[in-house]
């Protein structure tokens, strides 16, 4: 589905829809609590060995420019940002906190699903501010492996173009 193409508006509630449905529903809990755990090492494995992960403004993806503020492919990329994150990057201590709702199941892609669904993330620092730090969609293709779902893509589509700080810890 391209950036033009709107889901459909009722979506399917068949019985094999909705086990899907719910499937990716717990995937996404597994994804929010492995980051909000602070189990980062394991984040990559969320996707693909070739899935490609993207944060974008939702002005970009609408009007097709490709210029995105996280663009990684491939676990070896997301590894890499882990590590970076653990061992180079110097930024406040902080912590995630996710709730993703609203999962729309688009409708089946080759050998995989397409599902979006709305995200806010928390972010509250160590010394105790809070706030409400990126809200947004994710748009997802995901497949079958190793006897459960991964991300073969995961658009992080940002309501806002306006990000409080770096972007370190995965949305």
């Amino acid at each position: 589905m391209d950036s033009t193409t709107k889901p459909p508006l009722f979506q399917d509630t068949t019985p094999d829809a909705l086990h899907v449905r719910a499937r990716i529903e717990a995937f996404n809990a597994d994804y929010a609590n492995a980051i909000d755990s602070d189990r980062l090492e394991e984040w990559p494995r969320f996707f693909t060995e070739d899935g490609v992960y993207r944060v974008i403004t939702r002005e970009n993806r609408e009007r097709g420019l490709p210029l995105s503020l996280i663009y990684a492919t491939g676990r070896g990329m997301l590894s890499d940002r882990i590590t970076a994150l653990r061992t180079a990057n110097i930024f406040e201590p902080h912590v995630y906190c996710h709730q993703i709702s609203a999962t729309k199941l688009i409708g089946r892609d080759g050998n995989g699903w397409r599902a979006e669904s709305n995200f806010a993330v928390f972010r509250t620092l160590i010394s105790g501010p809070m706030i409400v730090f990126v809200c947004g969609r994710y748009v997802d293709r995901l497949v079958e492996g190793d006897g459960h779902l991964l991300l073969a893509e995961r658009n992080c589509v940002l309501d806002s173009r306006q990000v409080d700080t770096l972007l370190v810890i995965p949305v």
